[in-house]
């Protein structure tokens, strides 16, 4: 990565200097696998003539570069990123011919060979700043311009890009040529090329009486698992609810969604040409959470075309506002405009717990973040930029009101179509329509990090009436910020059910505003105890929660009782957070999500609620009592998998889990039944994706060997097939395969990003920490190394995924600790990652030392 980044100041300076109109770029994808050649010509202003800039490009070479009818010699002019302008004149024409290196990262223009058919398939993916790897660019988002794109290649290919595809003219031999018409004035970060024999379905719809073409495509070997009319139903009603609520039509002149393959992320807004992970094409059963998660992810990247494209930042700093506003908007659709009406209970089981995970940790930062250079932004996607700032417009919407908060973007949309905003330009549209003084709101939640917690203090008299009550709110040292809220409050009893048995039934509900650090609640005096009292009912409040002591033990002893899922991930999630923070012993928490699983539907929840219990039987429950916890939550998930209703998302979920989990050689034996098919689940299906559940889970337990997988990936002789056996080979429990695992990701440079993050899946799928022992050192020891020699995309992904956080040990937190104390000097980025790593292990070890002091 030395050589490209980009900072504030350095972009700020180009856009005083500099005045982008035009790209016309002709890529050559006909030549070579590893490299293709890119020629752009940009025409641009130079409001200080005389002066000098540069223009962005990361690549192979390059070979030619003639500005203004002067030829310049590339070896003086250009270096690693940067190639340098000098004495500009008024009006600048440039062009520059180049040679691009295709990727394997998932960054500028990727490149993937199908092993079912050969077939070749390229993308690109250019968020944050990776159009510069496809052609020569002025990259940064405030510089926006047309883009028109000329490419040859294949005449069997697919060629889709920003515009409507035109017919190709023929050339020589099997290629051919495309000619785009020119793009609107966009950001180059959001333009797009996808090229190969893509297939899909293509689909006129009307909004507003503009006629819009659909067309959702992936490659040839997944076409059977497209799901297109599924897909186009719910891009169909994300058209219709956003063209209502913005006011505005959407502005490109068609909309395609492409999967493509061995993709970094869950998918990319590019300007009526957006890309998805393939993860999104479901070739064998999954839960109905995946299901969920695909609608919610086409109307985000839908969202995105009027913010974000249309509208667009002037620089990362705002991030969070393209970002968080697609997060609300996707989500207010789907629970307005789909089947999935409970969405916004999604999103407080699944968002906001990231969202919280993310806000206690030592790299918190305020929403609107303080962004010095691209190495910055790179990690900002995270729970902050996503999910918090989305909770918070969710608040900002209930504090302005709906309609003002609509009115406040038609008129956004209006006045800053195709021009570049910041934060203070949205707040003036919705002051302006709402009334509301916006500036203290900002700085309180905007620009300050941390999250709050917020408890009831309630006294009783011997009648067990309350005679007091009020709200509690604190706020780490670290972030001593005390923000208003706007809080529900419901009570809760034990009742009798009219179909036998009991109901933890809402006997009672009220709204207040918390300020300060003290809130009273007079409501609530002279009531009786409720036995339960809901602190953030209907979950309106972006804020940690706490239950007193009684409604603590009823929600332990009657949890199965709460008959709606909102209130119950409300209290799970205080549980959730409770066990984190060391105040909840772990083995507790594992006790209500197993009696929690017993009787959960909500696939979100259910599936939210396991990945929990892994993190916490593994990692916060005392080393002392750890393989006895262990040892009875596999047992309790083999009954419930057994038990479960076949067929149903539980099932399929429970399976999942009970095979992570099996260690012993009974279990082990369990699912080898399964496998073979000497043990039959009613319901179960033996597909593609759960043959190689049950196969990982045999391979983690050591009872699969390099023959077994290598036969599994014969049979499913696909790339996914191939990314599911590198998982299940780093899986197995020796200290050979763990080598094998570290050397191929780590020590070997060269491949796909899809395929080391299956390595680093299986190398941390351990029953044993102490195989991962050796690598505390070799890990630290590399990490310099690391992300000095890789993409960020790759880099990012081994400093993360290769940590051996399974330890969670004092021996591994001073280790980092240690490494971070002798490199303050590492890059801004890195030490992030490294710091967030360590505050994991630092947590953990909190848990286990509380869960070592529980009683019983």
């Amino acid at each position: 990565m030395p050589g490209t980044n980009l900072t504030r100041d350095e972009a700020a300076r180009r856009a005083q200097l500099v005045r982008v109109h035009d790209y016309r770029i002709d890529l050559d994808l006909s030549l070579r696998a590893s490299t293709f050649a890119t020629t752009v010509t940009v025409t641009f202003s130079c409001t200080e003539p005389g002066a000098d800039t540069f223009i962005d490009f990361v690549g192979e070479s390059v070979d030619h570069v003639r500005l203004n009818g002067q030829d310049l010699d590339p070896v003086e002019v250009a270096d690693d990123a940067r190639i340098t302008l000098s004495n500009l004149d008024a009006h600048n024409e440039l062009t520059i011919a180049a040679t691009g290196r295709y990727m394997n990262t998932g960054e500028g223009l990727h490149r993937f060979v199908d092993p079912v058919d050969e077939q070749v398939y390229l993308y690109t993916q250019f968020e944050v700043a990776d159009s510069r790897r496809m052609f020569p660019v002025f990259e940064q988002p405030d510089l926006k311009a047309t883009f028109q794109f000329t490419v040859t290649a294949p005449r069997d290919w697919r060629i889709i890009s920003n515009q409507p595809s035109p017919t190709p003219q023929a050339l020589d031999g099997d290629l051919a040529r495309w000619h785009f018409s020119p793009t609107p004035v966009i950001s180059s970060y959001i333009t797009a090329l996808i090229a190969g024999p893509y297939q899909g379905l293509t689909q006129d719809i009307e909004v507003d009486g503009k006629v819009i073409p659909l067309g959702v495509y992936c490659r040839r070997s997944l076409a059977p698992y497209l799901q297109a009319q599924e897909m186009l139903e719910v891009t169909r009603a994300g058209f219709e609810f956003f063209s209502a609520q913005f006011g505005q039509p959407y502005p490109f002149e068609k909309y395609d969604q492409v999967f493509c393959p061995e993709y970094n992320m869950g998918a990319m807004e590019n300007a009526g040409a957006v890309t998805f992970n393939e993860v999104y094409l479901f070739r064998a059963k999954v839960p109905d959470a995946l299901v969920e998660r695909r609608a919610l992810t086409i109307l985000h990247e839908l969202a995105h075309m009027w913010f974000g494209d249309l509208v667009t930042m002037a620089w990362w700093d705002d991030l969070w506002l393209n970002e968080s506003f697609a997060e609300w908007a996707s989500t207010t659709a789907q629970a307005e405009a789909t089947r999935w009406t409970n969405a916004w209970t999604t999103f407080a089981i699944a968002e906001k717990a990231w969202a919280y995970s993310q806000d206690q940790l030592s790299s918190t930062h305020p929403i609107a973040a303080d962004i010095r250079h691209l190495e910055d932004v790179q990690v900002n996607f995270d729970g902050i930029t996503y999910a918090k700032g989305a909770s918070v417009l969710k608040q900002l919407v209930a504090f302005v009101g709906r309609d003002a908060f609509v009115a406040g973007l038609r008129s956004y949309f209006t006045r800053y179509a195709w021009g570049n905003t910041r934060l203070a330009d949205l707040l003036a549209e919705l002051e302006a329509t709402s009334g509301r003084d916006l500036v203290s709101w900002s700085r309180l939640w905007l620009e300050t990090a941390g999250v709050n917690t917020i408890r009831a203090i309630v006294t009783t008299h011997e009648g067990g009436r309350i005679t007091e009550a009020y709200l509690e709110q604190t706020a780490p040292h670290t972030h001593p910020t005390l923000r208003p809220h706007r809080i529900g409050i419901g009570r809760y009893d034990v009742r009798a059910a009219p179909e036998g048995g009991q109901v933890l039934a809402r006997t009672g509900y009220l709204e207040v505003d918390v300020e300060g650090d003290r809130t009273p609640v007079p409501e609530l005096t002279g009531l009786p105890h409720p036995d339960l009292l809901l602190v953030n009912d209907e979950d309106l409040a972006y804020t940690k929660i706490r239950l007193d002591e009684r409604s603590l033990a009823t929600a332990l002893d009657h949890l199965c009782d709460l008959q709606d899922s909102l209130p119950r991930a409300l209290v799970l999630g205080a549980a959730w957070d409770m066990t984190r923070d060391a105040e909840m012993p772990g083995r507790d928490f594992v006790d209500l999500v197993v009696r929690a699983l017993s009787i959960e539907t909500d696939s979100t929840l259910l599936r939210t609620l396991l990945a929990q219990l892994r993190t916490t039987t593994t990692m916060y429950v005392a080393a002392s009592a750890r393989t006895q916890t262990v040892a009875a939550v596999t047992a309790a998930l083999r009954d419930l998998a057994e038990t479960a209703e076949p067929g149903t998302d539980r099932q399929l979920q429970l399976v999942g889990a009970f095979a992570l989990f099996a260690a012993d050689p009974h279990d082990l034996a369990w699912l080898r039944g399964l496998l073979d098919g000497e043990v039959v689940l009613e319901g179960l299906v033996l597909d593609t994706e759960m043959r190689w559940t049950l196969l990982t889970g045999l391979a983690a337990g050591g009872m699969a060997d390099e023959t077994a997988i290598a036969a599994e990936a014969e049979r499913d002789n696909t790339a996914t097939g191939r990314e599911r056996a590198a998982r299940a080979l780093a899986a197995r429990p020796s200290a050979a395969a763990k080598e094998q695992a570290w050397h191929d990701a780590v020590d070997s440079i060269g491949l796909p990003n899809q395929t080391l993050d299956a390595l680093w899946q299986g190398f941390g799928r351990v029953h044993d920490p102490a195989l991962l022992a050796p690598y505390v050192s070799r890990y630290h020891e590399s990490l310099r190394q690391i992300w000095e020699s890789r993409t960020h995309a790759i880099a990012g992904s081994l400093v993360e995924g290769f940590y051996p956080v399974r330890l969670a040990d004092e021996t591994l937190l001073t280790a980092t600790q240690s490494w971070l104390d002798a490199n303050t000097d590492a890059p801004d980025g890195l030490i992030r990652l490294v710091s967030e790593n360590r505050d994991v292990v630092r947590r953990a070890l909190a848990a286990q030392a509380r869960d070592e002091r529980r009683v019983g």
